[in-house]
């Protein structure tokens, strides 16, 4: 059972996750939902996380885990009580067929995505293009506009809470903001899932994760081939 403010609180943790790929700040969330103080938010992610709607990921700042959703994400109004979905999936492998198990059951509606390969959260890999693999993904988590998914490799997005082995659902875009998580190709054959940034002329791929550096390259070696709107983890 939720009330209206952790009803409020928990979609605005999930817009803002599969909008930006991180979490949001706890003045952002304080401003949000028009609370005069930060002590206010923290009792409610503590309500949260104790009725296993979210997680907080150890050791990261800003990173919060939506876990479960309420069965209508509306957030107009919080209902009196909240019949809920599990966001987590299992992990795939392009040696065998990509499926959901039944945590997904209740979903209305879900969308078949390819399911591309894996790309590195550290060290560049050659893009793949594997249509023979599909995961299922409900629809909820998908916006407008063409989408795949890829498998995570590697620890360098950690900090935003992209793990290894994570199933991350990309938008097909060839522009976006700086702070997006990207999908970017590099001199035409290496994918790298990065953080966009820009400066100086140059565009500069940004891990999440002290122990990578960020990598300065000239435009026209980079081209953006989606942004990152959702995860899937297999617990």
């Amino acid at each position: 059972m939720l009330t209206r403010k952790q009803y409020e609180l928990l979609v605005y943790i999930d817009n803002y996750l599969r909008d930006t790929g991180i979490s949001p700040s706890f003045d952002e969330m304080k401003e949000a939902l028009n609370l005069k103080s930060k002590s206010g938010i923290h009792r409610l992610i503590t309500g949260l996380e104790e009725r296993g709607f979210i997680r907080r990921l150890a050791h990261r700042a800003r990173a919060l885990e939506v876990l479960r959703l309420p069965d209508n994400n509306d957030d107009s109004a919080a209902p009196a009580t909240a019949k809920v979905t599990s966001l987590a999936a299992a992990r795939k492998t392009t040696h065998r067929s990509a499926t959901v198990p039944s945590a997904f059951s209740e979903v209305r509606e879900s969308l078949s995505l390819p399911l591309y390969g894996r790309i590195a959260a550290g060290t560049p890999i050659e893009a793949l293009r594997d249509q023979s693999t599909h995961v299922q993904v409900p629809a909820s988590l998908l916006g407008s506009g063409e989408h795949y998914a890829l498998e995570v490799s590697g620890d360098s997005m950690i900090d935003a809470g992209i793990l290894d082995g994570d199933t991350v659902l990309i938008q097909k875009c060839e522009q976006a903001h700086d702070g997006t998580i990207v999908v970017a190709l590099v001199d035409e054959s290496e994918a790298t899932l990065k953080r966009l940034k820009r400066g100086r002329g140059e565009v500069l791929l940004e891990p999440a994760n002290a122990k990578y550096e960020t990598r300065a390259l000239s435009p026209d070696r980079v081209r953006i081939q989606g942004r990152l709107v959702g995860l899937l983890r297999q617990y």
